[in-house]
């Protein structure tokens, strides 16, 4: 099929399948996965994952990436940064161990159980956030929700650099430290040239005044950082996270007129057309696409178990997590539900680990499968629990 021909159709199949699902309160993501599952192999086979598709899909990663780092809140962990980072750590902790023994059990490999690990480990912000604009909870659990997702994003960063050593084959003991420094001085370095530069300098708030300049700016440093985290054996997503997260500090500048604070919303306003209508829903379109396991080997025993894996991870390590530092069980409980879904950053995760070989096609649609099945249920179970707490 023509390439703009098989774009149009994906575009418009995956925004009418948004636009109906929006109606009955199902994430996005959901739709733009299955629009590339049915139009692809896996079912009609109408449409290929095509090198050009492949090109705006990694294009759509890159800009996903950007935007998460914009529209991350970085003092968001301020009120409660100890229990933020214990929840968070807690819940990748306890992901990681059923994750990776679920993989084991069923006996897929070591390499792929770490890789599974992994991905279950992290928590989608967008879908905590999500449940929180719906739903009416205490501030003091909301803050530890938005900042343990905060610390799973960070977590996660430094994850997807070991899984891409993983990949090059190169992870042994003093390999592994070295990578950690590496991860840990690039992030650090960025984050100190942020506070100088985009919280404190004054030679920047020309750049802010002049939106297109400041486009152009956000869009220079996204693909330089990218460049040099892939440089420096990181993941050039790494990069570009990083480059929205340290532009998002404009929001802790000291500003008396608020003029950095309007252009960084400006700036977010206007990708969030373009990216979410365009390079974010291709991606995961693309994922979808990519999305064609063989039917004998589809276990729904698999999925099922890393699914209860990903649930009680999340459940068991944030809620315990909570509870350590005094939170009743109600609320520990609840934390445990809101940081349950799984969302972009994973699918990110699962696309390279297909890509690398790291995992097979039969792994890649398990995990698809239950981050899409985790971003649905997750909001109904947290609607659910605090009807029920009130009650």
């Amino acid at each position: 099929m023509d390439f703009l021909a098989a774009l149009a159709i994906l575009l418009v199949t995956a925004k009418s399948i948004e636009w109906l699902f929006e109606r009955v309160g199902i994430h996005p993501i959901i739709a733009h996965v299955l629009t590339g599952v049915v139009l692809g192999p896996f079912v009609l086979g109408v449409i290929e994952p095509t090198e050009q598709l492949s090109v705006l899909a990694e294009f759509g990663l890159i800009m996903m990436m950007l935007y998460m780092g914009l529209t991350s809140n970085f003092s968001a962990i301020a009120q409660n940064t100890k229990k933020a980072v214990v929840v968070a750590v807690l819940g990748v902790a306890f992901s990681f161990i059923l994750g990776f023994t679920t993989v084991e059990f069923f006996d897929k490999g070591t390499s792929a159980a770490i890789f599974v690990g992994v991905t279950l480990g992290n928590t989608a912000i967008e879908v905590t956030s999500g449940v929180l604009v719906k739903e009416r909870v205490k501030r003091e659990i909301s803050s530890i929700l938005i900042g343990a997702a905060f610390v799973d994003d960070i977590l996660a960063v430094y994850l997807i650099g070991i899984i891409t050593a993983m990949a090059k084959g190169s992870l042994d003991a003093l390999s592994l430290g070295i990578l950690t420094v590496k991860i840990f001085l690039f992030i650090g370095a960025t984050l100190l040239i942020s506070e100088f530069v985009f919280k404190r300098s004054r030679w920047f708030y020309s750049i802010v005044k002049n939106l297109n300049v400041f486009f152009t700016f956000t869009l220079i440093l996204t693909f330089a950082l990218a460049i040099i985290a892939e440089k420096v054996s990181l993941n050039q997503i790494i990069g570009a996270y990083l480059a929205g997260l340290t532009i998002s500090r404009l929001r802790e500048r000291k500003d008396p007129l608020v003029v950095t604070r309007i252009k960084l919303n400006e700036l977010i306003e206007d990708l969030q057309v373009v990216l979410t209508e365009f390079f974010i829903p291709l991606f995961f379109i693309y994922v979808g696409l990519m999305f064609n396991p063989p039917l004998a080997r589809i276990s729904l025993a698999l999925i099922g178990t890393l699914y209860l894996a990903a649930v009680l991870g999340k459940l068991l390590g944030c809620g315990l997590g909570s509870r350590l530092f005094g939170l009743s069980w109600k609320d520990s409980i609840l934390v445990g539900i809101g940081m349950g879904g799984r969302g972009s950053l994973e699918l990110a995760i699962l696309t390279f680990g297909l890509n690398t070989g790291l995992i097979d096609q039969t792994i890649f649609a398990s995990v698809i499968v239950v981050s899409m099945m985790t971003a649905l249920t997750t909001p109904l179970f947290f609607k659910t629990y605090i009807k029920r707490a009130k009650a």
